[in-house]
């Protein structure tokens, strides 16, 4: 059975073709720049790689681009070995508690809580429209990235605000990377041979960033909020900073409250601090060149990862296992050991050797807490989930 992953976003489509439930990868590739003459598909597959650049005016093309690069290049027959399609939805807010199937109702329900993503729920719709459209004859399903960390419990997930804001308006954590959380951390227990109230944080470490405490294979808390900006410091994100600098900032430069939310998302966290870049390969490049500023900006996200690790070992009454994941987390060994050496008071020790080399576990032999290094899948859950899906509704 094939099912495609998607992951959309306002002007790019990536993807990934499965046999499942073998979850072998038949191919992947991506649309980007949609909407602009010089748009971009390129499709991989058996080591083959095929690129082009085409105006695609919109995702519907797009969607179509794909398909018919599938067939064009003889990966299935025709659409109808397509048997389904997982959509990957950022904001599930309250009303999704679990992945579901596309239907009309629940486009609507997406597209109303667009406001708390406005980038991504409306762009996730659009996508979905566009591939309901070209395969028209398949389930699509809906994949949350906050379902995962729906388990938490009220004392992890409330904010300290007036409490009408929550049930009236859902002001609360929710939690973003949530299918990446749940991959890494469902590996991470295998690897412990799935111990009975097994402790894992897992620390997603990308241009985008979050930590998640994992007890027994179920979220207790996520350092991401209400949206995407809260926790630690990111590529161009501030992570959590004290709510009173927003109309302080303004006042003294003249910003609108959505000028100041602009720089809080696109050009603070590595960018902001460095001014140099907001990527982790240049900024270590930037910090081997002697930039004091690059290096405060690795200093300052390790610091603050320490912090939510430390709080989470306090939150779980231990941990057995941090694993460090996505681009920079996967491979970084420089921001790993960052981390790892402000955590001593909790047994962390790491092999810098395995470090250096990207080994799965680099912790020693004698550490209190294995420390593991595991490349994300996300795509892989959304096939998996929608899967089970659709043999639900069979």
């Amino acid at each position: 059975m094939k099912i495609m992953s998607v992951n959309s976003g306002s002007s790019s489509i990536k993807f990934k073709l499965f046999e499942m439930p073998s979850e072998k990868v038949i191919a992947s590739g991506q649309v980007d720049k949609i909407g602009f003459e010089d748009a971009g598909f390129e499709i991989e597959f058996n080591g083959k790689e095929f690129e082009k650049t085409l105006p695609i005016k919109s995702h519907t093309l797009g969607a179509q681009l794909i398909i018919n690069g599938l067939i064009e290049h003889k990966i299935v027959k025709d659409m109808k070995e397509i048997a389904a399609v997982g959509h990957r939805i950022v904001q599930g807010g309250e009303v999704f508690k679990e992945h579901t199937i596309v239907d009309d109702k629940v486009l609507q329900q997406i597209l109303d809580l667009a406001d708390m993503a406005p980038l991504h729920n409306k762009a996730h719709v659009i996508s979905i429209k566009a591939f309901r459209e070209v395969l028209p004859n398949v389930p699509h399903t809906v994949v949350f990235d906050t379902v995962f960390h729906s388990t938490m419990k009220e004392d992890a997930f409330m904010y300290a605000v007036p409490y009408f804001w929550y049930t009236d308006h859902g002001i609360r954590k929710y939690g973003f990377h949530g299918t990446s959380h749940k991959y890494v951390s469902e590996l991470t227990n295998k690897i412990l041979g799935n111990k009975k109230d097994s402790k894992v944080i897992v620390c997603h470490i990308g241009n985008g960033a979050s930590i998640s405490a994992v007890r027994n294979g179920v979220c207790v808390d996520t350092s991401m909020g209400f949206t995407p900006l809260d926790g630690i410091p990111m590529g161009t994100r501030t992570g959590a900073i004290d709510p009173a600098i927003l109309n302080y900032i303004g006042e003294k430069l003249n910003l609108s409250s959505a000028e100041v939310y602009e720089i809080l998302n696109k050009k603070s966290g590595y960018l902001g601090i460095s001014g140099v870049t907001s990527d982790a390969r240049e900024l270590e490049q930037s910090i081997a060149e002697g930039n004091k500023r690059s290096k405060l900006a690795f200093d300052l996200q390790a610091k603050r990862i320490a912090d939510y690790i430390g709080s989470y070992y306090v939150y779980m009454e231990g941990v057995d296992a941090i694993t460090f994941t996505a681009g920079i987390g996967a491979n970084s060994p420089r921001l790993r050991k960052l981390v790892c050496d402000r955590l001593k008071a909790l047994g962390v020790k790491i092999d810098d050797k395995l470090n250096e080399a990207k080994a799965q576990e680099i912790s020693t032999k004698d550490s209190k807490v294995r420390v593991f290094v595991i490349n994300t899948n996300e795509e892989v859950v959304i096939a998996r989930e929608t899967l089970k899906l659709i043999k639900r509704k069979a």
